[in-house]
């Protein structure tokens, strides 16, 4: 049988976009066959993309679209770091925030089934499942209309969609600030009753400690929890383009008011799998063997 070189492996993965190993178990299967070896990982990459099903997908890209008034903003989630850089990866989410707006799918599953690419959403991701090798699904969407709209991404970790009557430059400097100290809500009063009751136990655990009087105690509870409030509203933080004003302030100034924002973050509430380093060492030795 020919010799396997590196060489062979990295031309078969640039066709296929399949793991390396596994490039290089096709190739040893099909002795040293290229086209073989193709043929054989499309059989493969079907049942892989099946397996890869069950894997926790906490890597991913947020992707936004707005057109004519509406827009979207989508997360789409993979494995691993790597996968978000590939091109085909980032397409389909992108993809997936212009259906959105286009279609205007209830939820996720409403999503899945939609007509697309002459197949479904679902079928679509599960072929992209098998040619990249891992597990990826659409975690989220969010679709608003009937106001002005501003977005901003950074990078394609973090997106932000700004609902607005006003300015768009201040609009979109809205939008940046908003993913860059992520507030909780828009104003003190939208801010969520469980986050203010945590924040409100924690003050009041550490106010005790202190050794002061019920009243004194009760102050200062109720000091932090002023105090949380103001960080965590947007209105109430300070600009991140001048320290000298509150976002409220700027808006003003501006003539612009803000009626809602949606803010995501890749992963975020996702429990990430952590990996025992020696158990993975082992394993990728093993099936450097074939074992």
């Amino acid at each position: 049988m020919p010799a396997i070189t590196a060489s062979m492996v990295a031309d078969l993965r640039a066709k296929t976009d399949a793991p390396m190993m596994m490039c290089k178990k096709a190739l040893t299967e099909a002795d040293g066959d290229a086209v073989k070896a193709e043929e054989i990982l499309r059989v493969k990459l079907g049942t892989k993309a099946a397996g890869a099903g069950t894997r926790v997908t906490s890597e991913g890209v947020v992707a936004a679209y707005v057109a004519n008034g509406v827009g979207a903003m989508v997360e789409v989630n993979c494995e691993t770091d790597f996968v978000t850089k590939n091109d085909d990866f980032i397409a389909f989410a992108n993809k997936m925030a212009k259906l959105v707006v286009e279609k205007n799918p209830a939820d996720v599953a409403a999503l899945s089934a939609l007509e697309f690419e002459g197949s479904t959403v679902d079928a679509v991701r599960l072929a992209l499942v098998g040619k990249i090798g891992e597990n990826m699904s659409i975690r989220r969407f969010q679709r608003v209309e009937n106001a002005g709209l501003a977005h901003y991404l950074h990078g394609t970790r973090i997106g932000v969609v700004v609902q607005f009557e006003g300015d768009d430059t201040a609009a979109k400097d809205v939008a940046m600030h908003v993913a860059a100290m992520k507030p909780k809500a828009l104003s003190q009063a939208d801010v969520p009753a469980h986050l203010v009751e945590t924040e409100r136990s924690v003050a009041t655990a550490k106010a005790a400690e202190s050794g002061k009087p019920a009243d004194i105690v009760a102050k200062m509870v109720e000091g932090s929890v002023t105090k949380y409030l103001k960080e965590v509203s947007l209105l109430n933080q300070t600009f991140v383009k001048n320290d000298k004003q509150t976002v409220e302030q700027m808006l003003k100034a501006a003539n612009t008011t803000i009626k809602g924002f949606t803010l995501y973050v890749v992963g975020e509430g996702i429990e990430k799998k952590v990996d025992n380093f020696a158990d993975e060492v082992a394993a990728q030795v093993a099936a450097a063997r074939g074992q």
